[in-house]
């Protein structure tokens, strides 16, 4: 398992418009794969499942490597928190897709997935 601990950042609130809000961090200090990985997040002492991203984000013209996390089951105000993502398990590596219409449907697929237990 790999932990990142950094402050949540600003982001371009992509993932906020194809319904999978995100909480933004940098990687800077840390070496980790790109890819999507099923996620563990605590918050204010509660254990919450995620979605996390380690990459560029080709498909909307990213450019700086980034962590995204969906925190699953979490509203609320994380900016400027400090928060400890452990990334559990590589479920797919970062890809390109075709069109915004093909990458949500892959978020949902890879949320569901992990939602339920992968």
């Amino acid at each position: 398992m790999i932990e990142i601990v950094a402050e949540v950042i600003h982001g371009k609130k992509i993932g906020r418009a194809l319904g999978f809000p995100t909480a933004n961090m940098s990687l800077e200090g840390y070496e980790v794969e790109r890819g999507v990985y099923s996620s563990l997040v605590t918050i204010d002492e509660v254990e919450y499942r995620a979605m996390s991203n380690v990459g560029v984000r080709p498909s909307v013209g990213g450019k700086e490597l980034l962590l995204e996390t969906h925190v699953i089951g979490f509203r609320g105000d994380l900016y400027g928190r400090r928060l400890r993502i452990r990334l559990k398990e590589k479920i797919r590596d970062e890809k390109r897709f075709a069109s915004i219409s093909d990458l949500k449907e892959q978020l949902q697929h890879d949320y569901e997935a992990i939602k339920n237990g992968l």
